[in-house]
């Protein structure tokens, strides 16, 4: 049997179970991982199509999303909301913890 690579392999996951993905960006998110959350975000491109298609919906340059979603980019966010959306997800916040009111001098 023909061995698949890990990204090949996680894109069929995401794209068999998005909610996994979710799971899987929100804890990065809460880890604060940068260069993970850039990994998940180039195995859901290929789950959503290929950076190609991803590039097509977010109308951004394919060649710039390539770079954004390697090891070393570093998205901004306009970009990172383009890309988002492009799969059908948005940024949202949330607290840590209770909400205490806002003090003011």
């Amino acid at each position: 049997m023909k061995s698949k690579l890990h990204d090949e392999a996680m894109a069929e996951l995401y794209a068999n179970d998005p909610t996994l993905a979710l799971d899987v960006i929100n804890g990065i998110l809460e880890d604060g991982d940068h260069g993970e959350l850039l990994i998940v975000l180039r195995q859901l491109a290929q789950a959503f199509g290929g950076v190609q298609a991803v590039a097509k919906q977010a109308n951004l340059n394919p060649t710039q999303l390539y770079r954004t979603l390697s090891p070393t980019g570093n998205p901004g966010l306009n970009s990172l909301t383009a890309i988002l959306r492009a799969m059908g997800l948005r940024l949202a916040i949330q607290p840590l913890g209770p909400l205490a009111p806002i003090q003011t001098k």
